[in-house]
């Protein structure tokens, strides 16, 4: 199978002159690109890289970025995306359950990352070393069903859900992006999404498989809105892939917002609802195409896309129609087909499905069933999203369990009741999401026990040992009890209407 890869090498072969990533430590052509790439490929084969090993990827923002995970898809092997600055709890949480086998870092990055459940020694990208040992057919072609990526959602056990992506889904996705959004030599993208997380794929490689020019700055200037701006003009950014509505409306309420999106051709948002950007008039300030995606983790990061019209509509929560190669299926709890109108869980066939969670028999099992609708061997993804089908297609109408998108990012409030509990004074926990009033979603902990000396601050430095920021509660509400239901459960609706206020 033809991997993203290829694609950048066949760029590089073509025009091995032309700037394909800018940095502040200077620019890197497709030629100098695809030659570390190559390099590192043959070292990480020669320590043992093949088809399905699973390589913990751990860098900083620049060209390790880049170079790292296409050097393991270059190997033949898998890579697992991490952040290095997440606690070092969670990261060993992600190894664990993602099953790594390798670990790819930089030697100023290696002495934090040695408690990592990874055995060897790690293969460092400023050393590499030698290649001498490389064993002959590692790089050979791959199938579309090797195993590319390891992604991870929020689980209620406590551990996230290691989603394990094959090369038909992210190959066929990254080309969507690139054919669909009008991506070509002339796109220049600012790197926007955290890195390990998988929107940082399509960041990253969706510009260069088009043959353009990504652009990577420090992750606290995309913070600092006048930096932010300086870096689309002085760059001549024309595309922003992976931003969420709330990184939109944070722009949109700086009094240069014009300004600070003046000539983007194209913006994608992502991760949860855009309607509170779009009915604060924030489609005005976007001068190009603005698309909506959605799609789970399970179906290799999108499975829709809406153009947003210059006239948007800010009542329904428009997300569009399927991407090439998806099917997304509107299903009753018997898996029968609802009427357009309706109501319906969204079912996702079709070439981004996942091969299924890592680990968890059960649990794929149940997500991941046979599509009823579709050839013999289909399966489809239950999302447990619920939405309905229009005239420009679906309008998500929210979940049918407990989980919610924070920032962009799905979050099981079980997840953090977990890591609540493990502090010694906390008795009970129950976490509810709630709604500011620019509309963004936020976490309240309601929580009982001997916590008259213990501070808010202390629970989220407790917190922060295992959780990465977005799992983080705005608010703690202290409670002598939690209220229940006539079947002794926790109330969630009666705390819900708190608002987090004891």
């Amino acid at each position: 199978m033809r991997t993203f890869v290829d694609d950048i090498a066949a760029h590089a072969a073509r025009t091995p002159g032309r700037v394909a990533v800018t940095t502040p430590a200077g620019e890197v052509t497709y030629g100098e690109l695809i030659a570390r790439i190559e390099a590192l490929a043959a070292v990480l084969r020669a320590r043992g890289a093949r088809p399905e090993t699973v390589c913990a990827v751990a860098v900083e923002r620049g060209v390790d970025a880049v170079v790292g995970p296409a050097a393991v898809v270059r190997s033949g092997a898998a890579f697992l995306g991490l952040a290095p600055e997440q606690p070092p709890a969670r990261l060993a949480a992600l190894v664990r359950s993602g099953g790594a086998d390798m670990l790819l870092t930089s030697s100023a990055l290696a002495d934090g990352l040695r408690d990592l459940p990874v055995a060897g020694t790690p293969v460092l990208l400023d050393r590499p070393g030698s290649v001498a040992q490389e064993e002959p057919g590692g790089g050979g072609p791959l199938g579309e069903r090797a195993l590319a990526y390891v992604s991870h959602t929020s689980g209620s056990t406590g551990e996230p859900s290691a989603v394990l992506v094959e090369h038909a889904g992210l190959d066929s996705y990254l080309r969507f992006v690139a054919r669909d959004y009008g991506l070509g030599p002339d796109t220049v993208a600012l790197q926007v999404a955290p890195l390990g997380y998988d929107a940082s794929l399509r960041d990253t490689f969706a510009p260069l498989l088009a043959g353009g020019r990504l652009v990577v700055v420090p992750r606290s200037a995309l913070l600092r809105p006048e930096e932010f701006g300086a870096a689309v003009r002085a760059h001549g950014v024309t595309a922003l892939l992976s931003v969420t509505p709330s990184f939109l409306a944070f722009l949109a309420g700086q009094p240069d917002a014009p300004g600070l999106l003046a000539g983007l051709r194209v913006v994608v948002s992502s991760g949860e609802s855009l309607r509170p950007f779009l009915t604060a008039g924030g489609r005005a300030l976007v001068p190009g195409s603005l698309i909506n995606q959605y799609g789970p983790t399970e179906c290799t990061m999108t499975s829709t896309r809406y153009a947003v019209p210059a006239e948007p509509d800010v009542v329904s929560d428009l997300v569009g129609t399927p991407i090439d190669g998806v099917v997304v299926r509107l299903l009753d709890a018997g898996l029968s087909p609802v009427p357009d109108g309706a109501a319906g869980e969204v079912c996702i066939g079709g070439v981004g499905v996942a091969r299924g969670y890592r680990g968890l028999p059960a649990r794929t099992a149940e997500c991941f069933v046979p599509d009823p609708l579709g050839p013999p061997g289909a399966r489809m993804y239950r999302t447990g999203d619920l939405a309905s089908r229009g005239p420009e297609g679906l309008e998500y109408l929210g979940r049918r369990d407990r989980q919610v998108k924070i920032r962009g990012y799905r979050v099981d409030p079980a997840e953090v009741e977990g890591a609540l509990l493990a502090h010694p004074g906390v008795t009970g926990a129950v976490v509810t999401p709630d709604t500011d009033a620019q509309g963004r979603v936020f976490l309240v902990a309601h929580v009982t026990g001997d916590l008259a000396d213990v501070k808010d601050a202390a629970l989220r430095t407790h917190l922060g040992t295992t959780l990465p920021p977005h799992l983080m509660p705005r608010r703690f509400a202290r409670l002598a009890e939690l209220p229940t239901t006539r079947g002794g459960k926790a109330d969630r609706r009666a705390l819900s209407q708190t608002g987090g206020r004891a």
